[in-house]
């Protein structure tokens, strides 16, 4: 079944009460998306995939600058 919900200015949406009971997701948790074959994936994050991304994001400084927002803007 295909739920839908609709973007704001900022990009952002509200996950429609069916799926946010299906993942057992409360007001504070962490969702992650995985990209496959140009569809995308919804999960409830783990704590394995948080402690992933916090210890990757400390390591991606380098492609953080101005130059580098510009250069991959239309990405």
């Amino acid at each position: 079944m295909l739920h839908t919900s609709k973007l704001t200015a900022k990009y952002q949406t509200t996950l429609p009460p069916s799926v946010r009971q299906a993942l057992q997701l409360q007001v504070g948790d962490y969702v992650g998306f995985e990209l496959i074959a140009g569809e995308v994936r919804l999960r409830r994050a783990t704590p394995l995939d948080l402690a992933f991304n916090q210890a990757l994001s400390g390591t991606l400084s380098e492609w953080d600058s101005a130059a580098d927002e510009q250069a991959f803007k239309g990405l």
